[in-house]
């Protein structure tokens, strides 16, 4: 008997600053999974956060030309428990397509902190991927560093903001740690919002500036050395992909660096010793653990120059596409794209 093709809801878009950047990942993952075992239902949520069913030609989805009423269906997922299924809400009444396991690839708020999975998990859909503890935790950098510290991982000095803020304590932080200096939403990824800062002159502005992004900014110490990062897979036992290494001409891995590489590179394996590559994946290892992961998740650290490991962040929904980093590490272990997320769907529904 035929094996049962499954549908896999991919969700995609959203509301959020990292909008255009989930297109082009979910893009890449529709496009790489294995149409003999899975059918992929495209749900797209707006800028403006209305979802809907996406049916037509998928090269519109990074084109961002995927929003229309000739290729758009308006949808929700039903939240009633057990019934996994899709609503349709066309002119002729309610359609439903049932659905066997969910993928969401939406980056930053309202699709990786947590909302969209506490949904999914309401509605008793199998989730791939970080759960809403884990997700939410990741998601906000100030609290995930202070649970890194409490399992013994380093993690740079830092100063939490709300917008009451007390200027002297601002700079007095300053003057204790020195410059550089990192400020950054405490709740954003993609290097929205971040600012390296040199000087006094520059920090106010990058506070303000980092709080048109969110509601409470971190200021944090700059660690000498270079940033690596590690791809984990799964929940009870873990892969882990290659490290990998960016090599940065000046500056910071800032949005542009991330998706253009103009004056960066990155480096699978990186060029460390295997003796320091594997202290990376141990360390990767802890703090995936710590922060509840499951599923998969990028967990990106600082390497000093005194071989020091330092934890930076854990993306629960990395970038996805065929040159992100996460698809590159785990190719660099044997693993192709197609096997990446045929193993993430098949751990998912044997849990």
């Amino acid at each position: 008997m035929a094996e049962k093709i499954l549908n896999v809801a991919v969700f995609f878009g959203g509301y959020s600053s990292e909008y255009s950047i989930s297109l082009q990942s979910a893009y890449a993952v529709i496009c790489n999974l294995d149409p003999k075992k899975y059918h992929p239902l495209p749900i797209g949520i707006s800028r403006e956060g209305r979802w809907f069913f996406f049916r037509g030609d998928l090269k519109k989805i990074p084109e961002d030309t995927w929003c229309n009423d000739g290729d758009c269906v308006p949808a929700l997922l039903s939240p009633n428990r057990g019934e996994k299924a899709l609503y349709l809400l066309t002119d002729g009444g309610i359609a439903s397509i049932p659905v066997d396991v969910a993928l969401p690839i939406m980056h930053g708020k309202f699709g990786e902190d947590g909302t969209l999975q506490g949904y999914i998990e309401l509605a008793g859909i199998p989730l791939v991927g970080c759960g809403v503890l884990s997700s939410a935790l990741c998601m906000d950098k100030d609290r995930a560093h202070k649970l890194a510290e409490l399992a013994g991982i380093l993690v740079p000095r830092a100063l939490a903001l709300r917008p009451k803020y007390s200027l002297d304590n601002v700079l007095s932080f300053a003057k204790e740690n020195g410059y550089p200096l990192f400020v950054k939403p405490v709740k954003s990824g993609s290097s929205y919002g971040v600012t390296r800062v040199e000087c006094e002159e520059q920090l106010l502005k990058a506070v303000d500036f980092a709080f048109t992004f969110d509601n409470e900014v971190l200021i944090e110490q700059g660690i000498e050395g270079f940033e690596v990062g590690c791809a984990v897979m799964g929940s009870d036992e873990l892969i882990v992909g290659e490290v990998d290494e960016i090599e940065l001409a000046g500056g910071f891995f800032d949005f542009t660096e991330k998706y253009t590489l103009k004056t960066s590179a990155i480096h699978v394996p990186a060029r460390i010793s295997k003796e320091t590559a594997e202290r990376i994946k141990e360390t990767a290892k802890i703090l995936y653990r710590t922060l509840a992961c499951t599923g998969f998740a990028r967990v990106d650290l600082f390497l000093t120059p005194d071989e020091k490991i330092y934890f930076n962040e854990i993306n629960t929904i990395p970038g996805f596409t065929e040159h992100s980093r996460y698809p590159g590490m785990m190719r660099a272990i044997g693993y192709s794209f197609p096997q990446v997320l045929d193993k993430l769907i098949d751990d998912t529904l044997k849990k």
